[in-house]
């Protein structure tokens, strides 16, 4: 998974044309690190078009205030046409939920 800085991320969110799919993390957050894997084996489920990418909230303020993310780790799911704000998700517990989460919105 690409890692992006906050100009590209905010570039990327702003962009129509693809879905996109971006994991908000710390480095050493060790939930963050378990989500990571678990999203490693839901891209091998998903279309392989899909943009996944990666953000370390530490060098994401703007980002940060303007979604408002809580905590990490976190799921900024965005639709092709980016007409309603992403969907934000807290909780991945496995990797059955990340998949409903993305097909949820990508779909």
């Amino acid at each position: 998974m690409k890692e992006m800085n906050e100009v590209e991320l905010l570039e990327a969110l702003k962009n129509t044309g693809e879905p996109l799919v971006v994991f908000l993390h710390t480095p050493l957050c060790g939930t963050c690190k378990a989500a990571d894997r678990m999203l490693e084996v839901a891209a091998h489920l998903l279309p392989a078009e899909l943009q996944m990418v990666a953000g370390n909230v530490n060098m994401l303020p703007n980002l940060v205030r303007q979604y408002r993310i809580t905590s990490v780790p976190a799921l900024l799911v965005a639709s092709a046409d980016r007409i309603d704000d992403p969907s934000i998700y807290y909780s991945m517990v496995s990797v059955e939920r990340i998949l409903e989460y993305i097909r949820s919105v990508t779909s």
